[in-house]
């Protein structure tokens, strides 16, 4: 809806130079047009979760925030919402987007990602430096390689799994709509 567009388009800009947004009409159109792919992107990963039957939990999300707000000294998390003119209620709405759509991810995409011993070869080959006796320096645990490997994988693959996402759901865009959002 065009008031969403707008809403996430007030917070978007809060991550631009407030002159580059405001004056300049072609960092704005990007910005913009970041913002819509993000959204499509976002609903696409939003419906799939409900085929999934994924969600995140209340005691998810508390934990989650929880943890952010551990990263910041008191008062100083409440303050940067104040800075960037988001309220909490927003900013909660968003982190459990993310979150959701992290564990739609992982779900759909990471888990179901094979790694071999080839891969593992691989890895320690390129990423991984001999000591002067010929043993591995500051081996990592297998279960840090195969989560960075699974990553790596991930994110290659993460386009093509899109892709596949698109096609089954469908996102439309009302062109006029969108071309006043864009002249504006």
């Amino acid at each position: 809806m065009v008031l969403d567009f707008q809403r996430e388009f007030e917070i978007t800009k809060a991550a631009y130079s407030r002159n580059d947004i405001e004056q300049d009409a072609s960092v704005r159109r990007d910005a913009k047009k970041q913002l819509l792919n993000q959204m499509v992107e976002e609903l696409v990963i939003i419906e799939r979760s409900k085929e999934l039957n994924i969600t995140v939990t209340d005691s998810e999300l508390e934990e989650a925030v929880r943890k952010i707000k551990g990263d910041y000294p008191e008062s100083e998390f409440e303050q940067m919402l104040l800075e960037y003119a988001i309220s909490y209620n927003l900013w909660e709405k968003r982190l459990r987007t993310r979150l959701l759509i992290e564990k739609v991810i992982a779900e759909d995409l990471k888990n179901n990602i094979q790694i071999i011993p080839d891969d593992l070869s691989k890895y320690y080959r390129e990423n991984i430096k001999n000591g002067a006796d010929g043993k591995l320096a500051n081996e990592p645990a297998t279960e840090i390689v195969i989560k960075n490997l699974r990553n790596l994988k991930a994110e290659k693959a993460y386009k093509a799994w899109f892709e596949e996402l698109q096609k089954k759901y469908k996102i439309e865009i009302n062109n006029k709509q969108w071309e006043k959002i864009l002249s504006s």
